[in-house]
């Protein structure tokens, strides 16, 4: 298939989610001609199945629990209940609003859209239901679906956040397995909508990969929370009937709810779509590829999901940028990783940049790091809004901030300056001479690292 233009494409994009459409906006932007496959909808997991619905349903869970709770700040409200359809409508609608401008933008991008499902059947071929397209370059960006254990069924009472997002009831008693991001996020919704909640986690701490001094305070706040959690252990079985879900675990602990929640991670979406037949190389079902994500044959890319990594919409759309720039030939810099902003948007909230402080004395060596944590019982505006939580910073010692870690409410708006003072290699002494507007959370971190360049002013601890 050629373009209208009767020559091939100069990209040809498999799969329209975050890091699909950000090649393709960004290539047609520089003047390339681009072929986008999408085999469902334009915006992927992240604005239909992800990040974009599991925020709204945290931020009505957010209203529910401001409508519990006023009388704490002098105002008379009470939380009548939770109405599932008016939530759903109120998500849907904000999906609805967001795929339509995404669709205006791929259209008026002049950006050629083949509705289907797509494979890699030549190093400069797509087939869509029985069409070849030709590109001089290929990038392939089929993302991840939500995965499940070995033997563990999907169905019924057994569900992934695929199903739990189009839910149109409150359960009474939840069991999530997995404590990570996916898991945690769904804990917080449900606990603010009334459910019991426990959460099966076979590693040490909720969130593990986040700074472990989040970590334990973030499992204190879900304890205060009244969500329960059993760490260390790991999943036997399950079995289900008309009553609810049965959970025994591998130590004998045995739980009954009306809903198994599975949020053990999310695998690459690569099977059957000809890219080991093509000489690409797959780990566990991820597409390898070098720093600027080429996979080593031909002018394949790939981005997103499906390379190893972080798997955040803002990791695939940064390196959707970098791939149409990289066949563009404007050279751009790679990107680093840890350099990548990570947020929990549970209440409370987690969010960080940069190296751990184990990771970052692991790099540098323990006399080569310090830390600082700068507690949100000096802030004002936590104060005003009730929430408890820390600012962490590890630093190389005399040198940049290399870590910011956060928790406590809307942090994740913080993360923003925490990725500019890591990324630019800030010093202490250089964000604390910057002023922070007062009242606000943002001012916790110009504390932080006043109290870093070793002149705490509200420091408490």
């Amino acid at each position: 298939m050629a373009d209208t233009n009767g020559t091939a494409f100069d990209i040809v994009v498999l799969g329209g989610g975050s890091g699909g459409y950000a090649t393709a906006l960004r290539g047609a932007q520089l003047g390339l001609s681009v072929a986008l496959v999408e085999a469902d909808k334009l915006g992927g997991t992240c604005l239909h199945n992800g990040c974009i619905p599991t925020k709204a349903l945290l931020h009505a869970a957010e209203i529910a629990d401001n409508a519990r709770d006023g009388a704490h700040f002098g105002v008379h409200t009470e939380l009548k209940g939770i109405d599932m359809a008016g939530v759903n409508e109120y998500k849907a609608a904000v999906v609805g609003r967001l795929y339509k401008g995404l669709q205006g933008l791929i259209k008026s991008r002049k950006i050629t859209v083949f509705e289907g499902y797509g494979t890699l059947v030549g190093q400069d071929t797509v087939e869509v239901n029985g069409e070849r397209i030709t590109g001089r370059n290929i990038v392939l960006g089929t993302g991840s679906y939500a995965r499940s254990l070995p033997g563990l069924d999907i169905g019924g009472r057994v569900i992934t956040s695929d199903q739990a997002l189009q839910l149109d009831w409150v359960p009474r008693s939840v069991i999530i397995l997995g404590g990570g991001v996916i898991g945690s996020e769904f804990a917080s919704v449900w606990r603010s909508f009334g459910a019991d909640v426990t959460i099966i986690e076979a590693l040490p701490h909720l969130v593990p990969n986040e700074e472990e001094a989040l970590s334990k305070a973030f499992e204190r706040a879900f304890r205060k929370r009244g969500i329960a959690f059993n760490l260390s252990v790991r999943f036997s079985g399950v079995t289900q009937d008309d009553n609810g879900v049965h959970v025994s675990l591998e130590d004998g602990k045995t739980f009954d709810a009306d809903l198994l929640l599975v949020a053990v991670g999310r695998g690459p979406r690569t099977e059957g779509l000809g890219y080991a037949e093509q000489g690409l190389t797959l780990d566990r079902g991820f597409v390898i590829t070098n720093e600027r994500l080429h996979t080593g044959v031909g002018n394949i890319y790939a981005v997103g999901d499906i390379v190893p990594g972080l798997q955040l919409a803002h990791r695939g759309f940064a390196q959707g940028i970098f791939v149409a720039e990289e066949i563009a030939g404007l050279a751009p810099q790679t990107i680093v990783e840890s350099g990548i902003p990570r947020v929990t948007y549970s209440d409370p909230e987690v969010a960080s940049v940069g190296l751990t402080e184990a990771k970052a004395r692991e790099v540098h060596g323990d006399d080569a790091v310090e830390t600082l944590e700068y507690n949100l019982g000096g802030n004002g505006k936590s104060q005003i809004l009730g929430t408890a939580g820390f600012v962490k910073l590890v630093r190389k010692k005399d040198g940049p901030v290399i870590g910011v870690h956060m928790i406590g409410a809307r942090v994740g708006e913080l993360i923003g300056e925490g990725q500019l003072i890591v990324n630019w290699e800030a010093y202490p002494e250089d964000v604390a001479s910057l002023v922070h507007a007062h009242p606000t959370q943002n001012e916790a971190l110009g504390e932080a690292h006043l109290a870093l360049a070793g002149k705490p002013l509200h420091a408490h601890n």
